[in-house]
């Protein structure tokens, strides 16, 4: 899961440094806090109109900020601003400045208007590839399976989410125009529980600044921005928020799927089951598995295998004849392509990496991990795995250079201030969680589904949209059935749950037909599940 998105590190700016309580008032036993606010909330409004369907969307756009403070500070003295002092130790000494693009129709309703709050994931990515690439009123044009370059070119987007709901772009604490300040910062904001807090009261607060709290509320996150969704359903309901529908892109809800490494995680095989449907799909794109067949009915065979013989030969671990393994290789080379032999080496596992450097090395090429069908050079001939993704190279500047220039000009926002295109911090992020049920955090790798099943028991009436691309190593579509068909809700439940996918990658805005697709998908399950016609 190396390559999820984009990121790198920041720099901040601090704002004020009036001093609120004198360190000799303190006493003596009572932590260090911040003596004042570092950072203050700001909002650029601005004017336009963008076209759906045949129809013109006048809107009204805010690019600012709200402040957010660490889980436990104590905002109900104002002037001293100081945290929870029974909760002081466990409370980083931090805040974060969050920055958000708003988007209102004019003269709707805030009560039956939806607002759907949108983000990216990462960890450490901003929210421009879906503000600029998928629903916000512009988008950059990128070639499709190929490499840009400059001049880059944006257009007025006509598949705009704008036609049924109003927007919120959030960017990530750290990321993109957002800051984070404090000694604690990195444990106040850059891990699994630390993110939902910050989404939970940004949204919070978001609805209080701007009147919303009677809209039907939609969160859409991509990515790891999934896994921040669902857990977010249960938390934005200890705040006593109902959400009417959660969109999940190229879902990654429970990290034990990830089909990483599998010399150092003997016995866990399901990451190379669940994953096995998309190699089928990239073997088939490149002519190298399944000629002449159709791709649904070339995925249901993969997924049947993947589910069926090749689970079971994975079980029996050492125990499987030399004959077994030979006939589940032999199966495993006419569903991937690979060599049997390379097979066996693998002991029958094979890493998304592994696959994306071996597929096409006869010709020298990788194919990409959020999207198999693109293709580059490969870095490193002799290197075990993919050192490099073929996509994010070939669309990172256009969409990085699309939106500095739309928020700077067309918003009035960031004169002066760098916009930091992703936060490395995947390596350092804190992975654990705490589950409803746990008195503590596990020391696991994370799993959402418990939160996304008890905030759906807790309401009934929520829905849920999973999409995703065949063509996506990172996030599999069909990892993301598993963990949907294991959410452990009941029956009548299961049924408030949708999936749609698309013959794309990870990121399946990108290509403007398929982008159509989606928005007509979505703009749907937001209609039907707005509450407005009950």
């Amino acid at each position: 899961m190396k390559h999820i998105l984009l990121a790198t590190a920041l720099a901040l700016t601090l704002a004020g440094c009036a001093t609120a309580q004198s360190k000799e008032a303190r006493p003596a036993t009572e932590k260090p806090v911040p003596d004042a606010p570092m950072f203050a909330p700001t909002a650029v409004e601005s004017h336009g109109s963008v076209t759906v369907g045949g129809v013109a969307i006048p809107y009204r756009a805010v690019a600012g900020t709200l402040v957010i403070h660490p889980k436990g500070w104590d905002d109900t003295v104002p002037i001293e601003r100081q945290r929870n002092k029974d909760a002081a130790e466990d409370v980083p000494n931090s805040e974060a400045s969050m920055f958000y693009t708003a988007y209102f129709k004019e003269g709707a309703s805030a009560d039956s208007r939806p607002i759907t709050f949108l983000f990216n994931g990462g960890p450490g990515s901003p929210t421009l590839w879906l503000h600029i690439g998928a629903y916000g009123p512009v988008r950059v044009e990128t070639p499709d399976l190929a490499h840009g370059s400059a001049p880059y070119r944006t257009v007025a987007n006509d598949q705009s989410l704008l036609d049924v709901s109003d927007l919120v772009f959030v960017d990530a604490p750290g990321t993109g125009f957002s800051r984070v300040a404090g000694k604690d910062k990195a444990k106040a904001w850059f891990g699994v529980d630390q993110d939902i807090h910050a989404f939970t009261i940004f949204v919070r607060d978001f609805l209080s600044k701007y009147g919303r709290w009677k809209s039907p509320k939609y969160l859409y996150g991509e990515s790891y921005g999934t896994m921040r969704a669902a857990g977010m359903t249960l938390a934005l309901q200890k705040q006593d928020i109902d959400l009417n529908g959660v969109i999940l892109l190229s879902d990654i809800l429970n990290w034990d799927l990830i089909p990483d490494d599998p010399q150092l995680n003997p016995g866990v095989d399901l990451p190379y089951v669940v994953s096995l449907p998309t190699y089928a799909a990239t073997a088939w794109y490149h002519k190298r598995a399944g000629a002449g067949r159709d791709l649904a009915a070339w995925l249901a065979e993969a997924e049947a295998f993947a589910t069926g013989d090749y689970t079971l030969a994975l079980m029996k671990g050492n125990d499987l004849t030399d004959a077994e393994r030979q006939s589940v290789a032999a199966k495993l080379h006419a569903f991937t392509g690979l060599p049997v032999d390379y097979l066996l080496r693998t002991n029958l596992r094979i890493e998304y990496g592994a696959l994306q450097k071996e597929l096409l090395a006869d010709k020298g090429l990788t194919t990409g991990t959020l999207d198999t069908r693109f293709t580059g050079a490969t870095l490193d001939p002799l290197s075990k795995t993919a050192s490099n993704d073929p996509q994010g190279a070939a669309i990172g500047a256009a969409y990085t250079a699309a939106f500095n220039d739309y928020v700077r000009t067309a918003l009035g926002y960031g004169e002066g201030t760098h916009y930091e295109g992703g936060l490395d911090v995947y390596e350092s992020w804190d992975y654990k969680h705490r589950p409803p049920g746990a008195d503590r955090a596990l020391i696991a790798l994370p799993n959402v589904l418990p939160d996304l099943a008890v905030a759906m028991k807790q309401n009934p009436k929520l829905k849920l949209l999973v999409t995703g691309g065949y063509f996506d190593v990172s996030t599999p579509y069909f990892a993301g059935r598993y963990e949907l068909r294991h959410l452990p809700v009941p029956k009548e439940l299961q049924a408030n749950i949708a999936y749609k996918y698309y013959s794309s990658g990870h990121m399946v805005y990108v290509n403007p037909a398929l982008l159509g697709q989606m928005h007509g998908d979505v703009a749907d399950f937001i209609r039907q599940s707005d509450g407005v016609d009950e």
